[in-house]
């Protein structure tokens, strides 16, 4: 679509018209001798009359470029513009960070599909949440795995095949043994404090009780709280368990509680999605659109072709002088 941008500037077009109508015409008076057989001299003479006795006259040529070159650049001010089709732009109002229990644990197979077959924690928790990444496409996503350790294996992307990708290569032990619950939640405030999306959420899912953190679950809670992250935590498992692998649903509710998340439990894969499926709906899809339509300027081409017009009027009309004064020289020389 073509468009001006300062349409108003083409009000000032009768403008000349008004000033050569309103304002006398510029006169100059200059010492001069009047001879009425001034003709007459210079054919004595043999001479031409110099310019500067020749009143100047607009011819017709004048009369047509002058006001078109007006007009032209009249047009390059307002700004002729072509307007491109709308483009969108969807931005991401959420980072959601998801961190994964990955301790030797999640080897266990106590889980049990929709069939009612046996399966190991690991494969339900990979299957609910693929399906969980799946319905996030306006989300920024991140992956951590934790064991004796925190591990940033997707940092916050819009690239949810990698995402993907990464949860299904993941493996129970890969990150030690033990549970650092505390720990994996300090890494995700790490990750948070580059983000600048107004949401933060994090959702942790664990198998265990915290054995290996350097940092206390309390402590980190009470940090996320401080830079406004929303923890849910799902604990899964068998909460009647001994030693390390025994569930602490205290724990992982008061860290929920403090940061105004919930806490969920899931004791099989039915109940591990339906926790998902109830998060995907507390934390429903969260984007800005954007839009914003691309201007092609176009006043080169109307100042341009003004230029043109004024530069060939001046050839013309120096090529029309050379000539006549070569055919006066060649009549005084006949």
């Amino acid at each position: 679509m073509y468009t001006l941008d300062h349409p108003w500037l083409l009000l000032l077009l009768p403008a000349p018209i008004l000033i050569w109508w309103l304002l006398p015409p510029y006169r100059e008076q200059t010492p001069a001798v009047r001879i009425p057989f001034f003709d007459d001299i210079t054919k004595a003479a043999g001479i031409d009359a110099t310019e500067g006795s020749v009143v100047p006259r607009a011819n017709l040529l004048q009369k047509i470029i002058a006001p078109l070159c007006w007009l032209l650049v009249l047009l390059a001010l307002a700004r002729p513009q072509f307007v491109e089709p709308p483009i969108e732009k969807t931005e991401p109002q959420r980072d959601l960070m998801l961190a994964l229990d990955l301790s030797q644990s999640m080897d266990t197979k106590d889980f049990r599909d929709p069939q009612g077959n046996l399966q190991a924690r690991v494969d339900a928790v990979k299957t609910v949440v693929a399906d969980f990444i799946e319905k996030r496409p306006n989300d920024r996503l991140g992956l951590i795995a934790f064991g004796d350790a925190p591990y940033p294996l997707v940092p916050f992307t819009m690239d949810h095949g990698t995402m993907r990708m990464m949860l299904a290569d993941t493996l129970p032990g890969m990150a030690g043994p033990r549970t650092a619950l505390g720990d994996a939640i300090g890494l995700s405030i790490k990750l948070f404090q580059q983000s600048q999306a107004p949401d933060k959420v994090l959702i942790v899912l664990t198998d265990g009780n915290d054995t290996a953190s350097k940092m206390t679950p309390d402590k980190a809670a009470d940090i996320a709280k401080e830079n406004h992250i929303l923890i849910h935590t799902v604990g899964i498992g068998d909460p009647a368990a001994q030693g390390e692998d025994k569930l602490d649903p205290a724990t992982l509710e008061k860290i929920a509680t403090t940061t105004g998340g919930r806490y969920f439990f899931g004791g099989d894969e039915k109940a591990l999605a339906d926790i998902y499926t109830l998060l995907d709906r507390i934390t429903p899809a969260n984007q800005k659109t954007l839009s914003w339509q691309p201007r092609l300027e176009l006043f080169h081409y109307p100042l341009g072709a003004a230029i043109l017009l004024v530069l060939g009027y001046h050839l013309l009309m120096w090529g029309y002088a050379t000539n006549a004064s070569r055919n006066r020289d060649e009549e005084a020389e006949a």
